[in-house]
């Protein structure tokens, strides 16, 4: 078992450093999820299929990331308040190369 250190900075401007496990194949949207630091409701609302854009966030870290699949460009294409860092937090898994992500929570649409 790995866990890694990521910084998530909620809607509200706070940051949070966080412990994530990479052996539960969780993803980014699911992290957020299980510590609360979006409103219930308000992340994660297709479940986690690429669909609704509710989980969207901007990576802020270098850190590598992987592809952008076909799915989630087409989602964030349609998505508000999309950037050049923009990404969904169900396509982003928590891997031992994730150590270090930092990203802010998009606004909810």
């Amino acid at each position: 078992m790995q866990d890694i250190n990521i910084k998530i900075t909620d809607r509200n401007g706070e940051t949070h450093e966080i412990v994530a496990p990479t052996d539960m194949a969780m993803n980014l949207m699911e992290v957020v999820r299980s510590y609360e630091l979006a409103e219930e409701g308000t992340i994660g609302i297709c479940g986690g299929m690429a669909m609704c854009a509710s989980c969207q966030c901007y990576v802020t870290s270098d850190t590598e990331l992987p592809e952008m699949s076909e799915d989630e460009d087409a989602m964030l294409a349609e998505a508000f308040d999309v950037e050049d860092n923009s990404r969904l937090g169900c396509q982003i898994q928590m891997t031992p190369e994730m150590e270090g992500l930092e990203v802010t929570l998009a606004p909810e649409s």
